[in-house]
């Protein structure tokens, strides 16, 4: 598989040993001369120097043919721009965003990029997977369809609690797909189903939905 990766900083040069290691085809892109060449000595002609964000950079650096783009600068307005440009001038079918801000994420997934990654979130979430008042875990976000599937804790006091599935005034484009419960076998919920506290839902929802269904879920 073709790879670019846009930034040749201690990410994208993680990122390319261990794609190389796995056989992959890489190609890093930076502006930087002397990172280009500390590629150079370590892992041979895989970086080449350029603007990730200009258009005539990458089609000498071949994009057109990657299956998979990676902008992994310690600048989102850059990885922002270098992803679009890929997606939409190249033809590039995966699109992945480093995102630096946080903040950020949402408008990355709002402006089309297929998976942007927020360190800053996925360390927040492994931590408040072991926070018992957290409601809401993202599972998995499918950036083209713009969906995400998340685990909502019901918590004690919950208003959903007490409530069967019908009584609930779920977004209309939220699947409850699973209910966890302690000391049992997890089940598909149904109609009749009623939460109780520290239950856990694996629902599918898409993103503009996900805050009203936390709220049906897990409100107090």
């Amino acid at each position: 598989m073709y790879i670019i990766i846009i930034g040749g900083g201690s990410v994208g040069y993680n990122l390319c040993k261990a794609l190389l290691r796995e056989g992959h085809e890489v190609l890093v892109l930076d502006k930087d001369a002397t990172k280009c060449e500390s590629f150079e000595d370590e892992l041979g002609s895989v970086c080449i120097r350029g603007d990730g964000c200009e258009v005539s950079t990458l089609a000498e650096a071949g994009v057109s043919r990657a299956e998979v783009f990676i902008a992994a600068t310690d600048e989102d307005e850059d990885n922002l721009v270098a992803c679009q440009v890929a997606k939409h001038k190249f033809g590039v079918p995966r699109t992945i965003a480093r995102v630096n801000d946080p903040k950020n994420e949402q408008l990355f997934k709002k402006l089309g990029i297929d998976c942007p990654i927020s360190v800053t979130n996925l360390i927040l979430e492994h931590i408040e997977e072991k926070i018992p008042t957290h409601p809401l875990i993202h599972l998995l976000t499918m950036g083209e369809e713009k969906m995400e599937v998340v685990e909502v804790k019901i918590l004690e006091g919950s208003t959903s609690v007490g409530k069967s599935i019908k009584e609930l005034s779920l977004p209309p484009d939220s699947i409850l797909a699973l209910l966890i419960r302690n000391g049992q076998k997890p089940q598909v919920p149904t109609a009749d189903t009623v939460l109780r506290a520290n239950d856990r839902i694996i629902a599918l929802t898409t993103t503009g939905s996900e805050e009203a269904l936390q709220k049906e879920l897990a409100s107090n």
